[in-house]
């Protein structure tokens, strides 16, 4: 069954059905996202933006795309380039309003930023070492969208019917892709199809041998899991940065171990093993040719309603207890740590900067100060940090004044980012890049890619980080960042 609401606008309004786009079809019963994006796993550029964590007050829609009509990819970023030219002149020519009472996202861009993508703005070196290859920008126009609200248990497949140039829409190409995909989404409902063992086959091409690796020390109590620090060589990296601080270089930086394991599997099972295993507000699949990013990510970089901007940085982490009085002690200890606020500060601080390039002055506001979230493995300090963008000022003007994120470089930005590529020699390529969406109706929201799966050439990449600041203590900094992978490692082993 199904409910037209673009049927019913047209009625209510008393406007000619083939004047109602985008068309609307409500998918009755609410159709399960897992066995959906099983049913599409062997679409091309299938992106799933998936609130997973949806007892979370920010776990509200969840999103599922594939067959792009456009795909726009940069390999390697170069300073003083735009590389949202095409999007800008898209949404010069189409400026749609949104169909009231739907998720915000109704048709659009929406794709990956990898986090070298921010060397279009600014000068900082590219890591030596980058023996994946993935590419910094990958990007498509998604005619047709299915949204769910979780809190109201109900999902829709919306299309706005454009042909391959992005300067038409029909009523006709409309129906006839709501058709096909609405053919796979019953077959679900109906055929109880969406089994793991209904998974296409992944790429079979020749995994990258172990000796490839740039470098790559078995983690300890972990022989299959492999990082491109031993323990040792993390904490001396760590005490560098901390020298970098007393030197008056930087407030902070971001530092982080890249971790590997072999892999065989599809993408989509370690998703699903990920989602369950460690779910989350801003969690995401993106599969592109030959490579699939998989993110359980807490943390929200920006979203854009109207004109209003709201990020929400992350910075401060404790692991989880399994007695409920020593998590709450847990939780106490966090909210209480100077070091850990001293963290979320000096972000709050570098955003709010950030922020003011593109936001009405007197603007920006802070609702939320170093409050606590608790997830399945970890207890995070998170702030929220708002403003209103200027009139005629864009998402993708937005994006190039704060991108990458500030919760995962450093303050001051760029010279973080310059100890960053000098300490850490591999590419970090997705990680702490961001999975986004760009309505055509102005509605922007976007991760930050951290706990986050990269899979290609056989091996799935996981680093993982924090930020260090001058009260940082080496070793404990490491321990963190194992805390930060226990839900990941755990998808791995289920």
């Amino acid at each position: 069954m199904s409910g037209n609401l673009s049927q019913d606008l047209s009625q209510e309004q008393g406007s000619p059905i083939a004047e109602q786009l985008p068309l609307v079809e409500e998918l009755i019963p609410c159709p399960d996202l897992e066995q959906l994006l099983i049913e599409f796993a062997g679409e091309d550029s299938l992106l799933v933006l998936d609130s997973a964590r949806q007892s979370s007050s920010q776990g509200h829609f969840s999103y599922l795309m594939c067959n792009p009509l456009t795909r726009t990819q940069i390999q390697a970023a170069e300073l003083g380039t735009d590389p949202f030219l095409p999007m800008r002149e898209v949404q010069a020519r189409h400026q749609i309003e949104s169909v009231p009472g739907l998720p915000p996202f109704q048709g659009g861009f929406a794709g990956l930023l990898s986090y070298e993508l921010g060397r279009c703005w600014e000068e900082f070196p590219r890591a030596p070492q980058d023996e994946f290859q993935l590419p910094d920008f990958a990007v498509g126009f998604y005619d047709w969208v299915i949204a769910w609200d979780h809190h109201q248990h109900r999902a829709w497949l919306i299309v706005q019917g454009f042909d391959e140039s992005l300067n038409a829409q029909s009523y006709e190409r409309a129906i006839q892709r709501c058709q096909s995909v609405k053919a796979r989404t019953d077959s679900v409902l109906f055929d109880r199809r969406g089994r793991i063992d209904q998974l296409p086959q992944w790429n079979t091409e020749p995994p990258l041998p172990l000796e490839a690796l740039s470098s790559a020390f078995p983690l300890e109590g972990y022989p299959h899991i492999f990082s491109n620090f031993c323990k040792a060589e993390f904490q001396d990296r760590v005490s560098q940065i901390i020298e970098y601080i007393y030197a008056g270089d930087i407030f902070q930086a971001n530092f982080s171990h890249r971790l590997l394991s072999r892999t065989t599997s599809h993408p989509a099972e370690l998703y699903l093993n990920l989602r369950s295993k460690n779910p989350a507000p801003f969690a995401g699949y993106f599969g592109w040719d030959d490579w699939a990013v998989l993110s359980a990510s807490p943390e929200r970089f920006l979203n854009v309603s109207g004109s209003e901007v709201e990020t929400r940085p992350i910075k401060g982490t404790r692991r989880r207890k399994y007695v409920p009085e020593a998590d709450l002690l847990t939780r106490d200890e966090l909210r209480e740590s100077e070091k850990d606020q001293a963290e979320n500060v000096m972000i709050v601080d570098l955003l709010r900067n950030d922020l003011s390039r593109v936001c009405l002055p007197g603007s920006i506001r802070v609702p939320q100060l170093c409050s606590v979230e608790t997830y399945e493995t970890v207890q995070h300090l998170v702030s929220e940090v708002r403003g209103q963008l200027k009139p005629d000022t864009t998402v993708w003007d937005l994006l190039a004044a704060s991108f990458p994120g500030g919760s995962i470089t450093g303050a001051p930005k760029v010279r973080s980012m310059e100890i960053i590529a000098e300490l850490e020699p591999t590419v970090r390529g997705p990680y702490c890049g961001c999975l986004f969406y760009a309505g055509l109706n102005g509605e922007f929201d976007s991760n930050i890619l951290i706990r986050t799966f990269t899979v290609r050439k056989g091996w799935i990449q996981f680093p993982v980080g924090g930020g260090i600041i001058a009260q940082s203590q080496p070793r404990l900094e490491y321990e963190e960042t194992l805390h930060k992978a226990a839900g990941m490692i755990a998808a791995l082993h289920s």
